[in-house]
């Protein structure tokens, strides 16, 4: 009798790990998913991305269950267009942003600053760090004044700034009292901010756990820091080849790099190779 995995739960980042470096999908990843699936495994993404944005890359595999988005603030039926779950930035965080505003502003120390709501992106603090993020992911935005964007509902905050920018932003982050908030270093240009005690890894086991699947039967696979806590949480973490040491020394499989798609060395791994046994008897 053949094996299936209704006792799985499989989750890929996706950029550099589901997509290579030229944000495509290797044909072997699509392959691998789809036989994963269609013998009953659960397999969906987690991303920093929004819903808008992560819908392409969604519907072009065999998805089956809702996807963590915005770094692990919200969790989200693309079937059903609806959040299943979300975890808005309280009123701390929503003063820190404000303050950071004000207090960056110089033009060797400045941050571009960016508010990340279901529905909509508002860019309150622009520069060309940002807009080249949002010229090269379409994302749907709009600059505004921080006083004209709604209050609730914020679920992320993203801040750009020179390599040296980032490090001065993250020393200063780390001497204040921390504002109810999770930071995360999601690239060498880049801090996102969620609210406290959020990340993709409780968006990942609020997901397993409303399958009814267990924490060693829930792999992740991602490339990058902002996948950190994600990889510590589930019980199998894998991470594409090219990540960085100290995301390979948390992981239990190392998969090939991401442009020879990682995320089928992991789902090979789990069907064939060890990693799918049946429960009770890994």
């Amino acid at each position: 009798m053949k094996r299936t995995f209704e006792d799985w739960l499989v989750i890929s980042d996706v950029d550099g790990t589901l997509h290579n470096k030229m944000r495509q999908l290797p044909r072997r990843n699509y392959e691998a998913i789809k036989t994963f699936t269609d013998l009953g495994g659960n397999f969906t993404l987690a991303s920093g991305r929004t819903v808008s944005n992560i819908s392409a890359a969604y519907a072009s595999v065999p998805c089956n269950q809702p996807a963590v988005v915005m770094n692990g603030a919200a969790i989200y039926d693309l079937k059903q267009k609806k959040l299943v779950h979300s975890t808005p930035i309280g009123p701390q965080g929503r003063q820190f942003v404000r303050d950071v505003i004000r207090r960056f502003s110089e033009p060797l120390y400045s941050v571009d600053v960016a508010i990340f709501c279901a529905d909509m992106i508002y860019v309150v603090k622009s520069g060309k760090l940002s807009q080249a993020t949002f010229w090269f992911d379409k994302s749907p935005c709009t600059i505004s004044d921080i006083d004209r964007v709604p209050q609730e509902g914020w679920l992320k905050v993203m801040f750009w700034g020179a390599p040296y920018m980032i490090e001065y932003f993250s020393n200063y982050v780390s001497s204040i009292p921390n504002p109810q908030a999770h930071f995360m270093l999601s690239s060498p240009v880049t801090i996102e901010m969620l609210q406290e005690n959020t990340h993709k890894g409780v968006g990942v086991m609020q997901l397993a756990a409303k399958l009814g699947i267990r924490r060693d039967h829930v792999a992740a696979i991602g490339d990058y820091f902002n996948d950190w806590d994600m990889l510590k949480t589930v019980g199998l973490p894998a991470c594409a080849g090219q990540a960085p040491k100290k995301i390979r020394d948390i992981c239990k499989f190392r998969a090939c790099h991401c442009n020879q798609g990682c995320v089928a060395d992991l789902l090979e791994f789990i069907m064939y190779r060890g990693g799918g046994l049946p429960a009770g008897e890994d």
